[in-house]
This record gives structure tokens, sequence and C-alpha cells, in this order.
């Protein structure tokens, strides 16, 4: 069994901090340009596909694809789920949004396309959390038994985000958080789990004492 010094294991935990740098990174990445040139905050993450920073938004969901078809672990069910998930993170990128004015009916289909790979994708990512990553055939080590509490938190996070963007756009609801449309609020709170639970994952906090 390779051990942590292991330039595999290293890679591979390398890959996993990559993936949870990417996810909590990006919703503050493409709302910089609000401090250097004009811009507004967008009422969605997907939004940004239509600003200045549309590549950093596609890039970056290309480089979680890549993560993700790249780390995909050990068992055949991370497998499954890790190029599952990277064919969702490229789809959510190449299948844009439609624009919130004056969308064709084209734009309008493929919208609901990236709708529908965003939440394969979250899906995909809460069962990461909730599922794949406690697995461990081993004793548990106290520092696995809080990552696990970790993984949990951050999944039922996506998944409870998930719904409350449903209900939003389902019911048309108006309202801000935090100055923040409830879309783009609840966007970075997913984000933000997925992100916390791949850098948990890949080892920055929690890791076993050795």
């Amino acid at each position: 069994m390779p051990n942590g010094q292991d330039p595999r294991v290293f890679t591979y935990l390398t890959l996993r901090k990559s993936v949870g740098v990417i996810a909590f990174a990006l919703p503050f990445a493409v709302a910089i340009p609000i401090f250097i040139a004009r811009h507004v905050l967008e009422s969605s993450i997907s939004g940004y596909y239509y600003t200045g920073a549309r590549n950093l938004f596609v890039g970056s969901l290309c480089a979680v694809a890549m993560f993700q078809f790249s780390c995909r672990g050990f068992d055949w069910r991370d497998e499954v789920a890790g190029i599952f998930s990277a064919i969702c993170s490229v789809g959510v990128g190449f299948f844009p949004t439609a624009p919130e004015i004056g969308a064709s009916p084209q734009q309008k289909h493929i919208g609901w396309v990236h709708y529908t790979f965003a939440a394969l994708l979250f899906l995909t990512l809460a069962y990461f959390c909730l599922v794949l990553f406690k697995i461990r055939s081993e004793t548990p080590t106290p520092q696995k038994l809080q990552r696990n509490g970790v993984y949990t938190a951050s999944g039922v996070v996506i998944l409870l985000s998930l719904l409350a963007i449903a209900v939003t756009r389902g019911w048309d609801l108006k309202y801000s958080i935090l100055g923040l449309g409830p879309v783009l609020f609840f966007e970075t709170t997913s984000l933000l789990a997925f992100g916390t639970a791949w850098l948990t994952k890949g080892e920055t906090i929690l890791k076993d004492v050795s």
C-alpha cells in the first residue's frame, strides 16, 4: 500500500486540493472585474459567461473536469462518478445559460441543457461527499471520523442549495441575501461546500497524524 510520501499519493492529493481551490475561488474570481472595470454582480455565476470573466468561468470548469477525470480514486464507483462529473463540468461550461434579456429560442433550449448538466454535476458531487469520500476498509482514525463529518455537512449543504435554487427558479422568487441574488448566493454556497470537501479529501485540513 503506498504511503503518504509516495509520489503517486502526493500527486493524487494535490489533484484533490486543486479541485477544491478552484471550486472555492470561482465565485469570487469571476466577480473581480467589479473592482477594476464597469461590471455588476450577475444574478448567477453562470451569468458571467456573458461578461469579461467568460474565459475564467469556462476555463475553471474545464480544469475541474480534467482534475475529476484524473483523480477518480480506487473504486469502480469513483471511476464512474469521476468520469460523469467531468463530462457534466464540461457541459456546464460549453452549454451556457440563456442571457437574461433578449434570449433567442435556441439560447433558451441550450440554457436548459446547461441547467441539466449543472444539476447532475452538483448531485454527483454531493454523492462524492455523502458516500464515496466516507468509504474506507480499515479502522478509521479520529481525523477520518472528523473528515467524514465535514463530508456529510458539505453534501447536505450542496443538496439544500440545489433545492433552494430549484424553488427560487420554479417560483420565480425575487429577493436578495446579503445583497446577492438568491441563485448566485446558493450557487456560491454549493461551490464553497464542494471546495471544502475536496480540500479536506486532499488532506489540507484534518490530516491523519503520522
